[in-house]
C-alpha cells in the first residue's frame, strides 16, 4: 500500500498524549493526569503504579486493533512524519506491555541464576511483532534491550525504596532520570549508549540507603541482546560493582581500584585486577564513601574520569575504563572543598548528577505510614517471606519501647539491625547516646521551668537506673523501692518517653 494514509484527529489526540505520558518518568504524578484525559477508566486511586499502567492495554488494543482492520498496521502506510513517530512510538509501547510479566520473570530468574545470563525464550515473538509493524532487526534489537532496561530501572527503583512521603517520591524520580534521563526519547536517540560519560554522587548521612540507591542505577544499565545465543550479552546482577574505600587502608586502596602487577610492592606476589578492570562494559561501578580519599587518590581518579583510563601500580600499560562510575559521602562535601580536603575539579567531574538519599527521620516526619511500609520490606527482605503478624508485633515494640518522636540517627541501616534485635530479643531501646541527650535535654527544659511532678522525677531517676543497671531488682534496691514499683514507673504513661532508653 502506498503511504498516504493519515491519522485522524481523535487517534492522534490518544496516541500523542499516551506516548507523552509513556514517555515521562513513572513516578511523577502528572503521568496519571495525562492518561486520565484520554482514559476515563484509568484508577487513579490505586497505589500499585504498575497495575494503574497496565489498565490502559484494552484502550491501546482496541485503537490499533481497527487501525489494523482498515490495513493500517504498518508505519510506512503514513505520509505524514509525526503519524509516522506517533505509530512508532505506540506499536513500541504495545509491544513492551504484552511482554511486561515476561521480563519481570526474566528479572526474578536472573536474580536467582548463576552467573550465567538466563534464556530469552520470548525475545524471538517481541522481534517478530516489531518487525511486522515496520521496524528494522537492528531497530527491533535495540528495542529488545530497552525494554529489559525498563522493566529492570522500574523493578528496583520501584521494589527497592519504597515509601510514599514526598522525599522519597523526589528520590525515586531523580534515580530514574539519572538512568534515561529527563528525556527518554533523547535518550533512545542519542544517549543510550553515551552514559558512562555521566558521573554520579549520592549524598546522605549514614544508612540512609545510599548503596541501594547505587544498585538501583548499577543494575538498570543498557545491556545489548545477543540474538546468537538467545541470550543478553551480560548478567544485569554483575554490572554493578561497589567498593566501601574507607574499609581500604591508604596503602591498598590504589592497587584496589587501578590493580597492581606483580612485583609491584612488597607482598605483591601475584598481579592483581583492581576494580576499574573488573568492571563490565555498560557496568557501573560504585565508590563509597569518596569523601575519605586522600588528595593523590583523587588527582589520579580525576584523570580516569577525564581520560578513560587508568595504569595499574607498577605497570606502564595503559588500560580503558568503560564503565559508568557513582561515587557517595555522609561527609559534608561543601566543607571538605572549603578545607581543601576535596579537590573541586574532582567534584566537577563526579556531579553530572547529585542526588540526596533522605534521613528516615525526614521520611517518617512526612509520612508516618514510612515506618510500617519499611518495616515490611526489611522483614521480608531478612526471612524469604511476608508476615504481617511479625510485622505488627515489631511495630508495637518501637512503639513502645521508644520515645515519641525518636529520630533514627542510624537511619535504615538503625531500623535493620533493630528490626533484628526485636526477633531475637523482643526489646529495642534505640540509641543510647542519641536517645539520652534528647532525654536530658528534654528533662532539664521540665526542671528550669518548674513543670515537673514528683511522679515524673521518679520515673526519670528509675529510668536512669534501669538504663545503666539492666533489672527491676538492681533498681528497687538502690532506690528502695518496691520491684513491682519500679516496673510502674517505668511503663507508667506519663514517663514512657522518658523510662524507654
Amino acid at each position: 500500500m502506498e503511504a498516504k494514509a493519515q491519522l485522524e484527529t481523535e487517534d492522534r489526540y490518544f496516541f500523542a498524549l499516551l506516548t507523552e505520558a509513556v514517555l515521562s518518568n513513572p513516578f511523577l504524578d502528572e503521568r496519571a493526569e495525562i492518561l486520565t484525559k484520554i482514559l476515563p477508566r484509568f484508577i487513579r486511586d490505586s497505589k500499585n503504579r504498575e497495575f494503574k499502567f497496565m489498565s490502559i492495554m484494552p484502550d491501546l488494543d482496541d485503537r490499533l486493533g481497527q487501525l489494523e482492520r482498515k490495513g493500517l498496521g504498518h508505519i510506512k502506510h503514513f505520509k505524514k512524519e509525526e503519524d509516522r513517530r506517533l505509530l512508532k512510538d505506540t506499536f513500541l509501547l504495545q509491544v513492551y506491555l504484552r511482554f511486561a510479566q515476561e521480563f519481570d520473570k526474566l528479572i526474578q530468574n536472573q536474580l536467582k541464576s548463576d552467573q550465567t545470563p538466563a534464556d530469552v525464550p520470548f525475545a524471538e515473538q517481541i522481534i517478530a511483532q516489531l518487525k511486522s509493524r515496520g521496524f528494522s532487526i537492528q531497530e527491533c534489537l535495540h528495542y529488545l534491550a530497552l525494554f529489559f532496561q525498563f522493566r529492570r530501572a522500574f523493578y528496583f527503583i520501584d521494589r527497592a525504596l519504597v515509601g510514599d512521603s514526598p522525599s522519597m517520591k523526589k528520590l525515586r524520580h531523580a534515580l530514574w532520570n539519572n538512568v534515561f534521563t529527563g528525556d527518554a526519547r533523547t535518550y533512545d536517540q542519542l544517549l543510550w549508549d553515551r552514559m558512562e560519560d555521566f558521573s554520579t554522587i549520592l549524598l546522605g548521612e549514614t544508612g540512609t540507603g545510599k548503596g541501594s540507591a547505587a544498585a538501583a542505577i548499577g543494575r538498570s544499565g543498557f545491556i545489548p541482546y545477543d540474538r546468537k545465543i538467545g541470550r543478553f550479552a551480560q548478567n544485569f546482577t554483575e554490572i554493578f560493582t561497589a567498593i566501601n574505600l574507607s574499609q581500604h587502608p591508604e596503602s591498598l586502596i590504589e592497587s584496589e581500584l587501578f590493580g597492581h602487577r606483580k612485583g609491584a610492592f612488597t607482598g605483591a606476589v601475584d598481579s592483581h585486577k583492581g576494580l576499574f578492570e573488573r568492571c563490565k562494559a555498560n557496568g557501573a561501578l560504585f565508590l563509597d564513601e569518596i569523601g575519605d580519599l586522600t588528595i593523590p587518590v583523587q588527582i589520579k581518579l580525576l584523570q580516569v574520569l577525564q581520560e578513560r583510563t587508568f595504569t595499574p601500580v607498577g605497570s606502564h600499560q595503559h588500560k580503558r575504563f568503560s564503565g559508568r562510575v557513582i561515587a557517595a559521602t555522609n561527609r559534608p562535601i561543601a566543607e571538605l572543598r572549603r578545607r581543601d580536603k576535596f579537590r573541586d575539579d574532582f567534584f566537577y567531574r563526579l556531579c553530572s548528577d547529585v542526588i540526596i538519599v533522605p534521613t528516615l527521620r525526614q521520611r517518617i516526619e512526612e509520612s508516618p505510614s514510612e515506618l510500617e511500609q519499611m518495616v515490611n520490606l526489611l522483614l521480608s527482605r531478612m526471612t524469604g517471606r511476608e508476615s504481617t503478624k511479625t510485622a505488627d508485633m515489631i511495630l508495637e515494640t518501637l512503639k513502645r519501647d521508644l520515645p515519641s518522636g525518636y529520630t533514627w540517627p542510624g537511619n535504615v541501616r538503625e531500623l535493620e539491625q533493630a528490626i533484628r534485635r526485636i526477633l531475637v530479643t523482643k526489646h529495642y531501646y534505640g540509641d543510647v547516646m542519641e536517645t539520652r541527650s534528647n532525654m536530658d535535654d528534654e528533662f532539664m527544659k521540665k526542671i528550669h521551668s518548674g513543670a515537673i511532678t514528683a511522679k515524673e522525677l521518679l520515673c526519670q531517676y528509675c529510668s536512669i537506673l534501669y538504663h545503666q543497671f539492666g533489672t527491676y531488682e538492681e533498681v528497687a534496691r538502690r532506690t528502695g523501692l518496691d520491684r513491682r514499683t519500679v516496673k510502674k514507673y517505668l511503663q507508667n504513661d506519663e514517663g514512657k518517653q522518658l523510662s524507654n532508653i
